[in-house]
């Protein structure tokens, strides 16, 4: 029973909206799809053929796949309410 202004199962719609949307971030983060690179699309260093056949779609070589999985993944601070402090983190 939502209270105040907003209509009834608007709690329950905000949190299904949530998983969806999560969801479909980690569809998207699903991996490389298509025909593997033979060499790395950021240094240019060949792809051992190991690398090539364990994940096909592979485009980056070892070394530059590390570094940008070492990268901060930076996410929305807005939460469905408009509020930047969200306390769902």
């Amino acid at each position: 029973m939502a209270g105040g202004w907003a209509q009834d199962g608007a709690v329950n719609e905000q949190i299904e909206a949530s998983i969806a949307d999560e969801l479909a971030r980690l569809k998207a983060r699903r991996g490389p799809v298509g025909e593997s690179l033979t060499h790395c699309a950021e240094c240019d260093e060949p792809i051992p053929e190991a690398r090539r056949q364990a994940l096909p779609g592979v485009k980056l070589c070892i070394d530059c796949q590390n570094a940008r999985d070492a990268r901060p993944k930076l996410r929305g601070g807005i939460n469905r309410r408009g509020s930047k402090d969200s306390q769902m983190k």
